[in-house]
């Protein structure tokens, strides 16, 4: 059996998509994966920041378009990526199990975010992560980064920053052994869905829905199924200062949430708990009670979107 999967060509993708990729084959006999490099407006918009592209979805639009088109069989996403209204003719079909939804702060020095000196220069091109610096500590200088890791990480490198914030999967995924530290979730807690990926396919797809379904996880599935639900709810995307991270252990789910003004002059953070088998409920739970206690502040974020 041979398929065909759309991904975007940076070093990333190509290695989370050999991830999901040899997991597959360990479970369908026989199988060839042909990969299709797909550019989408992220990766050609390169030189502006983030909050400067309009739209939802730059990274993802075009691969699920070439799945929806048919002339690709499945797509792999950063799940971090993926916006709650992504074409509705497709279906998250498997979610692997996820890597660490933790943000890191990687120095030449190996600073943490409390100890790197006053008036350092921090490269981002988060607005979450932007604003969650600034609430944090409004004494370091925050300039926009783009580019895929190696590129940061080579930015770095040149002096051009004192530290870049970037997601500790994607560096243990490409296994660099950069000098990062890891960022606590009660100050920068991640974005829906940070550190894990999920797989697109068309609705109709019966037969690859019942092989990606070999290699759901289902841990996973209902941690990011309560995080997307919450940012549904509170109309939050990538471009807005909104964090959720939901754990689970046992049958209880943790769900964190964090909502700053991008000036970082405010933060609302809270933590509640809910039963696993109902991850919808607590994301919907938690949304409304930010929505309820933290109005002022989602209200300056929603502006900002």
């Amino acid at each position: 059996m041979k398929i065909v999967v759309g991904l975007r060509g940076s070093k990333l993708s190509l290695t989370q998509a050999e991830t999901v990729i040899q997991r597959l084959k360990a479970s369908v006999k026989d199988l060839e994966v042909e990969k299709e490099i797909i550019k989408t407006t992220g990766d050609v918009v390169t030189g502006q920041h983030i909050l400067s592209i309009k739209s939802e979805g730059v990274f993802e639009k075009e691969v699920n378009r070439a799945v929806a088109e048919e002339k690709v069989d499945f797509a792999i996403h950063s799940m971090k990526d993926l916006p709650n209204d992504f074409d509705p003719s497709l279906v998250i079909a498997a979610i692997p199990p996820r890597e660490s939804p933790h943000d890191t702060i990687v120095t030449k020095e190996g600073y943490g975010i409390q100890d790197i000196p006053a008036g350092s220069t921090i490269g981002t091109g988060s607005p979450r992560r932007e604003a969650q610096i600034r609430y944090v500590r409004p004494d370091l200088k925050i300039e926009p980064i783009r580019g895929n890791v190696d590129t940061r990480l080579r930015k770095l490198d040149e002096g051009l920053y004192d530290a870049v914030l970037l997601a500790e999967a994607g560096l243990n995924r490409l296994e660099i052994n950069s000098k990062m530290k890891r960022l606590p979730l009660e100050d920068f807690t991640p974005t829906p869905g940070q550190g894990a990926l999920a797989v697109t396919v068309r609705k109709d797809s019966k037969d690859l829905l019942k092989i990606f379904s070999r290699i759901d996880d289902e841990p996973s599935r209902i941690e990011t199924t309560a995080e997307r639900v919450f940012l549904a709810k509170t109309g939050g995307g990538c471009k807005v200062p909104i964090g959720a991270i939901a754990r689970l252990t046992g049958d209880i789910l943790t769900l964190h949430a964090m909502v700053v003004a991008p000036d970082g002059s405010e933060r609302f953070y809270l933590v509640r708990t809910g039963g696993a088998d109902n991850p919808e409920e607590l994301g919907g739970r938690v949304a409304d009670e930010m929505l309820r206690e933290a109005g002022r502040v989602v209200e300056i974020v929603r502006r900002v979107a």
